[in-house]
């Protein structure tokens, strides 16, 4: 396994980072053992979970999983998105924070978390009142560095500057919805990690499975699938024609390349300088195994082309589709009702 400094923090992170999203959901606790001790053989020492999945039965799975070896794992969680429908129990009053955060190291059964992201932009945030509430708890020890996810690069522009301004320390990571079929963090999310020092860890790198190639166009998917689950975020993301036929291409590229489309989707992204580690994000041991091919995969300008070629940079597949986890505020029309 190699490592790559997490930003401009001295954190070192290994390539691929334990995605547990599936943990507690679809993937039982035997299954989650056998994929954690892989992933910690092959040397990655970096895991990724958030409040949010399975309300909170992922990470008390992971806690329980960790027992006796949370200290070789950096390990990254999140808060900000509804754990409730009381309107406290969500985003990023000093209040919830406070809580969450016991919660979390409560179920996760350690004292601190290296990593803790805010999950989502919240248009409504009184953000001096969060970043205080991050000093403190920075201060107190129970964080390490903390981090933004699916945030625009102006919002991580504007926290930058109120960290500067309040004294706070600057985010050290961001974590986007970026793979090669949804190109639209070049634009501005990546140029602003790499002007503010903030290292890059995308999700979803195979586009939650179009880019394993197993689905065709215009063909229904096998009802087991996530695809034929309906599965509400891949249904507003990466089930679109454009994807599945730019997924058919790469197939038989990498066909004449002698690698998985897999593999190659990840390496991909490893081929970006700014790119600090990818989420692995597997329901089955198998699954994660299809990933670990890509840290030894090379990467040519053939290769750099060819994706340019069926996606333009800073674009996604489809003209004109923007994912509704990053909302655009700049337009507030004016009505005469």
């Amino acid at each position: 396994m190699r490592y790559r400094r997490l930003g401009s923090s001295n954190l070192k992170v290994s390539e691929l980072c334990l995605g547990t999203m599936m943990f507690a959901d679809q993937t039982d606790a035997s299954e989650a053992a056998s994929i954690l001790a892989a992933a910690s053989e092959q040397g990655v020492n970096f895991i990724d979970t958030a409040d949010v999945y399975s309300k909170g039965a992922c990470e008390t799975m992971l806690g329980e999983l960790l027992a006796g070896q949370r200290d070789r794992w950096i390990l990254a969680s999140k808060l900000g998105n509804a754990m409730s429908d009381d309107p406290n129990h969500r985003a990023y009053s000093r209040r919830w924070m406070m809580r969450a955060l016991d919660d979390s190291l409560r179920r996760l059964k350690t004292d601190h978390l290296d990593i803790w992201y805010l999950h989502r932009d919240w248009d409504d945030t009184n953000w001096p009142e969060t970043l205080a509430t991050i000093d403190d708890v920075m201060r107190a020890g129970k964080i390490h560095y903390w981090a933004v996810s699916n945030m625009r690069g102006w919002r991580i522009a504007q926290l930058v500057a109120l960290c500067d301004q309040m004294s706070v320390p600057r985010p050290s990571l961001c974590q986007p919805y970026y793979n090669l079929l949804n190109r639209v963090p070049e634009v501005e999310i990546l140029p602003a990690c790499e002007a503010f020092g903030l290292g890059v860890v995308p999700y979803s790198p195979i586009a939650r499975g179009v880019l394993s190639g197993k689905y065709q166009p215009g063909v229904q998917p096998a009802a087991e699938t996530r695809a034929g689950r309906l599965d509400r975020r891949m249904m507003q993301t990466e089930w679109r024609e454009e994807s599945l036929q730019v997924a058919q291409r790469l197939a038989a590229h990498c066909a004449e390349k002698s690698c998985s489309l897999v593999a190659f989707a990840v390496q991909w992204l490893l081929a970006n300088q700014i790119v600090s580690s990818v989420i692995a994000g597997p329901r089955t041991l198998k699954q994660w195994n299809d990933y670990l091919p890509a840290i030894h995969l090379s990467w040519n300008d053939d290769d750099e082309q060819l994706v340019d070629s069926l996606v333009a940079p800073g674009h996604p597949s489809t003209p004109g589709y923007s994912d509704p986890q990053y909302p655009f505020y700049g337009r507030r029309p004016k009505t005469n009702a």
